[in-house]
């Protein structure tokens, strides 16, 4: 599971009939050095199927690839990343060396 920013909404004008009506987000992973501020560089954004309602600029919890679909589960969707948590705060403590 990666933690990453909605940067927007994604629209299609085809879909897979399983995710018709569904919302899809566009949301930029975050890397140890974002969340410690020592970087604003972004990964590679990637598409996230999102049931929850994220907003533009909420942080979520992602899971990616065959974990993506288990949700589903019997009903499969083809989707690479799910929304698992739409996170309220956050507290990271870079690790002490």
């Amino acid at each position: 599971m990666r933690i990453g920013e909605v940067l927007g909404v994604v629209t299609l004008n085809r879909a897979h009939p399983s995710i018709r009506g569904s919302r899809l987000k566009l949301v930029a992973p975050l890397s140890w050095d974002n969340l410690d501020g020592r970087s604003r560089e972004r990964l590679e954004e990637i598409v996230v199927f999102d049931e929850l309602g994220a907003g533009v600029g909420s942080l979520v919890a992602m899971s990616e690839g065959r974990e993506a679909a288990m949700p589903f589960h019997p009903e499969i969707k083809p989707v690479d990343a799910y929304n698992a948590a739409i996170l309220d705060r956050l507290d990271y403590e870079p690790p002490m060396f």
